[in-house]
């Protein structure tokens, strides 16, 4: 029998749709690959981070990772990453979001390993930071691009953005696990509105992730404000909580995953109206789940929702109002089943998985 390859995650960002990701490509492959997977530690990563993989995966904590640029500690992080790389000795490291991308891809020449890249979001698309700043990321990316790393990218949109800064790249769309959404979903803990001052018989809309710069929490906000007669749900915390004023929203805080599944079950529509994105996991098991999804026209969720097919995309507060609307007097539901239809026959964690395999085995054959 042939040894196992071993595959080396490096990640920082070790949480949110991130973290829910990796899990799936993890445990998805370890059947196949020996899986090691070196981390930061963030806000959000669960507790148990550990009983989310399968048995057998390695995880190892790299204390310097930060999700900010901080010289001293991005030079202890690559010592620590070179140590990892050196003592592991994997035939293919994986590099998940910029920071782990760029201090992974400063490792090519250290061994034999083959490289790939996962940006899970540009960080030069965060408007948020300054035009310097964005510059700079883009920069490193062209840069960094010409490293000899294939960048594969989780969704068409982000390939795309990709190809600004290297040729290198190809892409595979997120997945999410059925089968674990169906046993999450069935076996959850009944949860009751009334522990999170959530109205019974209001039509809910929801959403799932940070309240950060990203997710656009002021957007939300004010299609909140518009629709006094509806409520809102987010589930997730974040440093941006306080833009977050309108009397019908309520926030949950941060919950396990599995007990975010079974609130979301409750609700009539899920709303993302991000920035920017990759390829957003809480987008793809609201469709699951049958949710009419109302999203913003950006990187990443049009790569999934295509508007009047299988849910709706707005580029302004008064869009996302009538597609709300629309939804409420029952208008959507050819939109809910296709989007149903097209996570059982694209967008799930075994499409993901069979696609890697593929990727993997073709760079070891090379």
């Amino acid at each position: 029998m042939n040894k196992k390859k071993k595959v080396l995650h490096l990640v920082e960002a070790m949480g949110g749709g991130v973290f829910t990701y990796l899990v799936e490509l993890a445990n998805g492959m370890s059947d196949e690959f020996d899986v090691s997977i070196a981390f930061g530690m963030r806000k959000e990563t669960p507790e148990n981070y550990e009983d989310y993989f399968n048995e057998g995966i390695k995880l190892i904590k790299v204390e310097n990772f930060t999700r900010s640029l901080n010289v001293v500690k991005d030079i202890k992080a690559y010592i620590e990453l070179r140590k990892i790389v050196k003592k592991e000795k994997p035939d293919i490291i994986h590099l998940h979001s910029s920071k782990a991308g760029a201090l992974g891809r400063l490792l090519v020449g250290t061994g034999k390993a083959k490289m790939f890249y996962t940006p899970h979001g540009y960080s030069s698309l965060m408007e948020n930071e300054s035009g310097i700043k964005q510059q700079i990321y883009k920069t490193m990316e062209k840069i960094l691009g010409k490293r000899k790393c294939l960048t594969v990218a989780c969704g068409k949109s982000e390939w795309e953005q990709s190809r600004i800064v290297t040729k290198n790249s190809t892409y595979i769309s997120n997945g999410v696990n059925i089968d674990k959404l169906n046993a999450n979903l069935i076996n959850a803990n009944e949860q009751n509105l009334e522990d999170f001052n959530i109205k019974k018989n209001v039509f809910t809309a929801y959403t799932v992730g940070r309240i950060n710069y990203q997710k656009w929490p002021e957007l939300f906000n004010e299609i909140a404000q518009k629709l006094p007669e509806m409520q809102f749900v987010w589930i997730g915390d974040g440093d941006m909580r306080d833009k977050l004023t309108a009397d019908n929203i309520v926030i949950t805080g941060w919950l396990e995953h599995k007990e975010a599944m079974e609130l979301s079950t409750k609700f009539d529509t899920f709303i993302l109206a991000s920035r920017y994105e990759g390829l957003p996991i809480s987008l793809l098991e609201a469709m699951y789940m049958k949710k009419a999804c109302v999203v913003s026209n950006v990187v990443g969720n049009r790569d999934v929702i295509k508007n009047d097919y299988n849910g709706y995309i707005c580029d302004e507060t008064d869009q996302f109002v009538e597609a709300l609307k629309d939804i409420e007097k029952g208008n959507s539901d050819k939109l809910i089943e296709q989007a149903y239809s097209d996570i059982l026959n694209e967008f799930n964690s075994k499409c993901l998985c069979n696609k890697y395999k593929e990727v993997y085995n073709e760079s070891r054959s090379k």
